[in-house]
C-alpha cells in the first residue's frame, strides 16, 4: 500500500508535465482526463495514507512538492491559455500565495517553530478544492469547444459552453479569497507561535 500511495504521489507529478503536449497538440479531452486524474490523485493519496496508517518519509515530502507543482503548473497553463486579466490575476495571486506559505514555514522551521498543514476543512482545503474545479471546468469547456462542428445542434452543448467558464471564472476568483485567507491564517498562527518562543 506504500508503494502504491507514493506512486498516486508521483503520478501528480507526471500528470502535471503530461498535460503540456496534450495542450501544445490540441487533445484537449486527454488535458481534461489527465487533469481530472491528477486532482483526484491528490484526495485518494492522503485518504490511503490515513485510513492504512502508510505514511512514509518520502510521501511527506513529496506530497506537497506534487501538489505545488501541478496546482502551479496547471494554473499558468490555464493563464497561458486565456490570456485575459481576470483569470491572469487570480493565478498569480495564488500562485505567490504557494510560494509566500512555503517560505513561511521553512522559516518557521529555521526558528525551531512547528506550523502544521491546517486541518481538512479550513480555508487551505477549500482554496485547493476550489482551484481544482475552476481549471476542470476551464479544461473541459476546451475539450467540449474543440468538439463543437458547424452541425451541432445540441443544446447541452451549448449550455455548457457558456456555463463552464462563467464557473470557472467564479471559481477562480473565489479560490483566490480563499487563498489569501489561508495564508493570513498561517501568518497568524506563525507570529503567535513566534511570541511564545520570544
Amino acid at each position: 500500500m506504500k508503494l502504491f500511495v507514493n506512486f498516486l504521489t508521483v503520478f501528480r507529478i507526471m500528470a502535471a508535465f503530461f498535460i503540456i503536449p496534450t495542450i501544445m497538440f490540441n487533445h484537449y479531452w486527454l488535458t481534461f482526463i489527465l487533469y481530472v486524474l491528477g486532482a483526484t490523485s491528490d484526495w485518494f493519496d492522503g485518504f490511503l495514507a490515513r485510513k492504512y496508517n502508510c505514511t512514509t518519509k518520502f510521501g511527506a515530502v513529496t506530497d506537497s512538492i506534487s501538489d505545488k507543482i501541478f496546482v502551479c503548473l496547471t494554473l499558468v497553463l490555464l493563464s497561458i491559455m486565456t490570456p485575459v486579466w481576470f483569470i491572469i490575476i487570480p493565478v498569480l495571486i495564488m500562485i505567490a500565495r504557494e510560494f509566500y506559505v512555503s517560505g513561511l514555514r521553512e522559516f518557521a522551521g529555521l526558528q525551531k517553530i512547528e506550523i502544521h498543514a491546517q486541518n481538512r476543512f479550513a480555508m487551505g482545503k477549500i482554496k485547493t478544492f476550489a482551484q481544482m474545479l475552476a481549471t476542470a471546468a476551464f479544461f473541459l469547456m476546451f475539450a467540449v469547444g474543440a468538439s463543437v462542428t458547424p452541425n451541432t445542434t445540441s443544446r447541452f452543448v451549448f449550455f455548457l459552453i457558456y456555463a463552464l467558464p462563467q464557473t470557472g471564472v467564479f471559481c477562480l476568483w473565489f479560490a483566490m479569497v480563499a487563498s489569501i485567507w489561508s495564508a493570513a491564517q498561517y501568518t497568524h498562527t506563525f507570529l503567535r507561535k513566534m511570541k511564545k518562543v520570544k
